[in-house]
C-alpha cells in the first residue's frame, strides 16, 4: 500500500511536468545526423520539439528496461536452478515417503498371531 502511494506521489507530478513541457514546446526544430555539415547537413529532419522529446523519453524507457533485464539475467538463472533443485528435492521426498509407508505397512502374506 505504501509503495502504491509513494509511486503515485512521484509519478503523477512527473507525468504532469512532462505533459506541460510537451504542450509548451510546439516549435519546429532541425535534427541533424551529420556532424560535419553544420551549414547544410546531409541528413536532417524538421520535427516538432514535443515529438522529439516524447520519442527520446520512450526510447530511454525502452533502453533502460532492456538494460535492467539483461543485468538481472544472473538472478533469473539462479531462480531457475533453484526451482529445478526444489522439484528434485520434492520428488525425492515423495519417493522416500512412499518407501517408508511401504516398509511400515504389514505384508499381505504375514501371519497373524493365533487368537486366544
Amino acid at each position: 500500500m505504501v509503495r502504491k502511494i509513494a509511486s503515485a506521489v512521484i509519478l503523477i507530478p512527473l507525468a504532469l511536468l512532462i505533459v506541460s513541457v510537451l504542450v509548451a514546446n510546439r516549435a519546429t526544430v532541425t535534427v541533424s545526423y551529420d556532424p560535419f555539415g553544420a551549414v547544410d547537413p546531409a541528413m536532417a529532419f524538421h520535427v516538432r520539439l514535443f515529438v522529439l522529446v516524447l520519442a527520446l523519453l520512450i526510447a530511454g524507457v525502452i533502453v533502460g528496461g532492456i538494460a535492467s533485464w539483461i543485468t538481472q539475467r544472473r538472478w533469473r538463472r539462479a531462480a531457475r536452478r533453484l526451482q529445478r533443485e526444489l522439484a528434485a528435492a520434492r520428488a525425492e521426498n515423495d519417493r522416500l515417503r512412499d518407501r517408508i509407508a511401504a516398509a511400515e505397512a504389514p505384508h499381505p502374506l504375514s501371519l497373524r498371531p493365533p487368537a486366544a
